[in-house]
């Protein structure tokens, strides 16, 4: 399978994109069952990728926001 450091040089949207064609082939069938366990180990390994891009974009979002409010919050304050 794939070393960690290139999981994490995927993108959200690579990491979705060969989810797809993961569970596409697998939906699709016709492959030996070594191969169909190769597949389906390297979805979960995409939709933990997947997961981890959300998870640090949603924490971006939430650290914005809350910038954002502290900064509404010090300007009443004056």
């Amino acid at each position: 399978m794939t070393s960690k450091v290139a999981e994490e040089a995927l993108g959200y949207e690579q990491a979705r994109d060969e989810l797809i064609e993961v569970v596409r082939r697998l939906e699709a069938g016709g492959t030996t069952l070594e191969e169909s366990l190769a597949l389906w180990e390297r979805g979960e390994e995409l939709a933990k990728v997947c997961r981890r891009r959300l998870d640090g974009a949603r924490a971006r979002l939430d650290a914005a926001l809350a910038e954002e409010e502290e900064a509404g919050t010090e300007g009443d304050a004056e």
